[in-house]
Order: structure tokens, then C-alpha cells, then sequence
């Protein structure tokens, strides 16, 4: 079986509301995709986007001392809703309910694609994505954000930061750390980096904004990103 788990940020779902125009455009590629590859199928793990920070935010300014479980949980549920979209733009590809708990027994993969959200607090939905690559034996999670390549540093701060090609789980995570905070900003978050290092997987972060860069991906062809693994 040719499967692929994708974890779609919700930065490129809803930046700041839901981009309807991106979405349409995802469809139409994926469809093809699907077409030209008898054999693929694809896990859409969303992440939280706007709704998420919107509501993060909004629970710290009425309480300082918020819960951090609380927000996670804020977020968590913004996943549900994007995670719900899109097995809604892909109806015909989807038919099983969307993936809440990536350890359920119960989990359902009879269609080409599946939708997944975020499961519980602690850590973001690359971590889902992690457990459903070993739940089905995906070898590869194409991780896609609003950023082209992973960097040496956040280039909005350090101007002398320069993008990655490649690079080792034990280099990335002594950049990303061993701790989740929600809405923590980085291109893996570091649980998922950790079981994906122990689970031999591959990582591949890119522009998901880009889309024929995301099949170029999906097919194997030469494109723009940074690739994690264990070597």
C-alpha cells in the first residue's frame, strides 16, 4: 500500500479564517493524485490554525494563571472542526468519521483518506501523525506549514539564520527541544520529534501553500523542503 500521513497545519487551513481558495485548489490536486495513483492513500492529520490561537488567547486574557491542559484542550477541539472540513472537501474519499485517538482499536481505514484531529493535551497534532504513520505502517509524514524549509534559527529573529536541506533527528531536536507548550511555534513539535526518531520515520517539511510542490512529494519527484531522518 502506498500510504502517506499529512500533517496540514492550520496555519495554512485558517491563517486567520478558513482559505476556502487554498482548500479548493488542495482538492482539485489531491483528486488528480488519487487518479494517477491507483494504489495511494493518504492520513490529513489538521492542526488547529486561527480558531485555536483565537480561543488560546482569549482564555489567558480572562485568566493569567490558565490552565495549561485547558488550552491544549481549546486547541485540540479547533482541530476536530478543521479535521471535519476536510473530510467533508473529500466526501467521496472519506468515508470513515474522523480519527479523535490515534490508539483506538476501533479506528476505521476502509476509503483512500482519512481525516484526523488532535487527540489530547501535551503535545500538537504532529503527534498524531506520528501515531497513525505506526498505527498503519507509513514510513514517511509529509509535514506541511507556512514555511518553505526548516531553518538554523526563526529568520524572523536572527537574520542570519539559512535553511536546511537535510538533517539528522538528533540535530533537529537538540534545535527543537524536549517540551510542548501550546501554540508552541516550531516546525516539528519535540514529543513527536522523539517517537518519530524511536520509529525510524522520515519527515519531509514544506510549503504546504505550495501544492504542486506537496505532489512532487507524493510522487517522489525532485522538491523544495527539508527532510528529517536517521541518518
Amino acid at each position: 500500500m502506498n500510504l502517506t500521513i499529512i500533517s496540514l497545519g492550520g496555519s495554512i487551513i485558517a491563517p486567520d479564517k478558513v482559505d476556502y481558495v487554498f482548500l479548493k485548489s488542495l482538492r482539485e490536486a489531491i483528486v488528480s493524485y488519487l487518479e494517477r495513483n491507483s494504489d495511494a492513500k493518504l492520513v490529513f492529520v489538521a492542526g488547529g490554525g486561527a480558531p485555536a490561537r483565537v480561543y488560546q488567547e482569549a482564555l489567558r486574557m480572562v485568566r493569567s494563571d490558565a490552565d495549561q491542559g485547558l488550552q491544549d484542550w481549546l486547541g485540540i477541539k479547533a482541530t476536530h472542526i478543521n479535521a471535519m472540513l476536510i473530510k467533508a472537501i473529500f466526501s467521496e474519499y472519506t468515508e470513515d468519521g474522523i480519527v479523535t485517538d490515534p490508539t483506538a482499536e476501533d479506528i476505521s481505514f476502509s476509503s483512500r483518506i482519512l481525516a484526523a484531529g488532535g487527540w489530547k493535551p501535551g503535545f500538537s497534532t504532529d503527534t498524531d501523525a506520528v501515531y497513525l504513520a505506526r498505527r498503519f505502517g507509513a514510513r514517511r509524514i509529509i509535514n506541511l506549514s507556512n514555511i518553505k524549509k526548516v531553518y538554523t534559527a526563526d529568520p524572523k529573529l536572527d537574520r542570519n539564520a539559512t535553511p536546511i536541506d537535510s538533517i539528522s533527528w538528533k540535530d533537529f531536536r537538540a534545535m527543537v527541544g524536549d517540551e510542548w507548550t501550546p501554540g508552541k511555534n516550531a516546525p516539528f513539535d519535540p514529543i513527536a520529534s522523539k517517537l518519530a526518531e524511536e520509529s525510524g520515520l522520515t519527515v519531509i517539511c514544506a510549503d504546504g501553500r505550495d501544492i504542486e510542490n506537496t505532489i512532487a512529494i507524493l510522487e517522489n519527484r525532485e522538491f523544495t523542503g527539508t527532510v528529517i531522518g536517521n541518518c
